[in-house]
């Protein structure tokens, strides 16, 4: 690249988490300063700790803190930085917030305000598009939709992330559908503009990542496939997207292109599409800002794109053609959240975040760090890199398989089971995937027997501090009166797991060593380890194992604790959050009918229906719009009917 016109010194990046540790890791390579901000309950979060200096935003919600443009704006002056990055989410695509940061001085690590402007609507992207040239999707209204234009993707037109997308297969559910879709997307982007398309059973979602410069150089850097997803948001990404045509993959590149050219784009940005199951390509919108699953264009092309980012802010020119591609590389999103309760976020401690091999991991976490309920779940990147697809999806696999995740229930069975799917490793990928696969996906977890036993043999055994005498005692494999100790195991079936220790009582199975970390034993004649972690604060023990894979264990009490008794019917809150939403009209004494959505409650930037749990009457209703919710809090209780006696 040319050397540039406007050098940078600091970058503060108006972001939190993940994206924000790495903009700052490049920035720091570049050898700028760098600059955090965070609000309160981020004050101790790893991209501040990771920053040169930091400014708090007073607040929690978003609204008061990330969102907060002139705040943000202040923040940088105050600290003397140059440039503001914006990485993803937040205020990456306003183009407000990016004229504001320009007026003030700063630089802005980012395409044009008009740029972005011009892309924010959706419906008025795609005009744009298509006076460019590109393929769209015929839209839809809604007011004169009929059966035959089912199914139908009732879209926000303002933001992204999946926050104001339904489907609808149903004609009489569409008024109740758009109602919803417009509520969510104005409580999410301030906008609550819907518009409706087709939308294509089995497609894939294919995207071009581009990069342009201010001296007219456009790079379109390659496909990638980000089909997998849950609640239209991505979880597996993959570069290039696998088994396109050449002709389809120039297609592909020559409307990015075009898209870029046709608003004047500089910096980084991507051009989504969807791709029908005959190869038909439809523009679906460009993002004006890095991708989420900018690392697997980086690891195909061996490019830094934030460094690039900020070299083109600069004023450098780029090559006029980028480096070519070599090998392929696939990216997982780790969640913590629950796949087998309808993707419930987790909230609380992460004890342990440790993932093996020769894999990247980009995170905004490290181990005891909290997991709030403010922000988006996603723990970490993991992505791996290798010459074939193969290579990079067994490793990725792998990597995960063996990752050690301590305090929280998240996604990574179900990345590996995912990635271990024969359709998957096969290449054959498209939206629905998740649709037809997820219950195979969430089954429960392998037997707990032995991760139990290796609990139980880790709790027992001595600290290597103690005595002498006590670290000699050894495991006994001969029977004697057995001690015993029970666990229930979270995410199974099973109720509880007895196991026989001291002496070990379990056919085929012989204790070699014992440490209060490291259990060792030899299983029909093989010998296996268990890594134990114990937290005694939670009465909870973690157990990882390559032959029963990861299971968290719960002692369970000699006498238990009575538990507080609630009354039947009652909706208790499924986690913290924020009420968005009660059905209209409802009260007590309301009459429902079992599954009639009676709110929508908000937590880590998803929206959660709460459902009546059977047909009957309302007889109390505790939530109202606007309120916070802490987990387990009563929201209302409904009396079940009473069927009438036969006669």
């Amino acid at each position: 690249m040319t050397l540039s016109s406007t050098p940078l010194s600091a970058v503060l990046v108006a972001n939190r988490g993940e994206i924000a540790v790495r903009v700052f890791r490049t920035a720091r390579a570049l050898g700028l300063a760098t600059v955090a901000v965070h609000s309160d309950p981020d004050a101790d979060a790893l991209h501040v700790r990771a920053a040169d200096a930091a400014v708090r935003l007073p607040g929690a919600a978003p609204a008061d803190t990330y969102l907060r443009g002139d705040l943000i704006i202040k923040a940088a002056l105050a600290a003397g930085a140059d440039a503001v990055h914006p990485g993803y989410g937040f205020l990456s695509e306003n183009a407000g917030f990016a004229r504001e940061v320009q007026a003030a001085g700063l630089t802005w690590i980012g395409p044009p305000p008009e740029a972005i402007e011009a892309m924010a609507s959706k419906t008025r992207a795609k005009e744009l598009m298509r006076a460019a040239g590109v393929p769209l999707l015929d839209p839809v209204d809604p007011a004169t939709a009929t059966a035959a234009d089912l199914p139908l993707l009732l879209k926000a037109a303002a933001g992204g992330g999946g926050r104001g997308m339904r489907v609808v297969r149903d004609l009489d559910a569409l008024k109740e559908e758009l109602e919803g879709a417009c509520a969510e997307a104005r409580s999410a982007f301030g906008d609550g503009e819907v518009f409706a398309e087709p939308y294509v059973e089995r497609a894939r979602h294919v995207e071009v990542q581009i990069l342009a410069d201010a001296h007219g150089t456009v790079w379109a850097l390659g496909t990638r496939d980000c089909s997998l997803q849950r609640r239209h948001q991505k979880v597996i990404e993959e570069a290039p997207a696998p088994g396109l045509p050449d002709r389809l993959r120039e297609t592909l590149h020559e409307a990015a292109v075009a898209a870029a050219r046709a608003v004047s784009y500089q910096g980084a940005g991507t051009v989504e599409f969807l791709v029908t199951a005959d190869g038909l390509p439809y523009f679906l919108e460009m993002n004006t800002r890095l991708q989420v699953e900018h690392p697997v264009t980086e690891a195909v092309f061996g490019l830094d794109l934030v460094a690039l980012q900020l070299r083109v802010a600069e004023g450098a020119a780029l090559p006029l053609t980028p480096p070519p591609p070599t090998g392929h590389a696939v990216e997982a999103r780790l969640y913590a959240e629950d796949p087998a309760q309808d993707w419930r976020p987790q909230t609380g401690v992460l004890h342990t975040l440790a993932v093996p091999g020769e894999v990247r991991v980009d995170t905004g976490f490290t181990d005891g760090d909290t997991v709030g309920i403010h922000y988006d779940p996603m723990l970490a990147k993991v992505v791996a890199h290798a010459p074939t697809r193969a290579e990079a999806v067994r490793a990725l696999a792998h990597a995960l398989a063996g990752a050690r995740i301590h305090g929280l229930t998240t996604n990574r069975e179900l990345l590996v089971r995912s990635l271990r799917h024969p359709e998957f490793t096969a290449g054959q990928l498209d939206t629905g995937f998740y649709e037809r696969h997820l219950t195979a996906l969430t089954e429960e977890a392998p037997d707990a027997t032995l991760s139990a036993l290796a609990a139980a043999l880790a709790q027992a055994a001595p600290a290597p501090d103690a005595p002498l005498a006590a670290r000699l005692g050894g495991w006994r494999n001969v029977r004697s009166q057995p001690q015993t100790r029970r666990y229930t195991a979270a995410g199974t079936a099973a109720a509880e797991y007895e196991v026989r220790y001291h002496p070990v009582d379990h056919p085929g199975v012989r204790v070699l060593a014992t440490s209060p970390t490291l259990v060792t034993l030899e299983v029909e004649g093989i010998r296996r380890m268990f890594h134990v972690k114990q937290n005694s604060n939670k009465g909870e023990v973690y157990v990882d194992s390559a032959l029963c894979g990861s299971h968290t264990l719960t002692v369970v009490p000699r006498f238990a604790d009575p538990q507080d008794r609630t009354e039947p019917g009652s909706l208790l809150a499924p986690m913290p959050g924020t009420v968005v939403r009660v059905a209209e009209g409802l009260a007590p004494g309301s009459p429902v009918t079992a599954g009639q959505p009676l709110l929508w409650l908000e937590a880590m930037k998803m929206e959660h229906r709460i459902l009546a749990p059977a047909s009957g009457t309302l007889t109390a209703l505790h939530a109202a719009t606007g309120q916070q919710v802490e987990f387990g809090a009563l929201l209302a209780v409904v009396q079940e009917a009473q069927e009438a006696p036969q006669s």
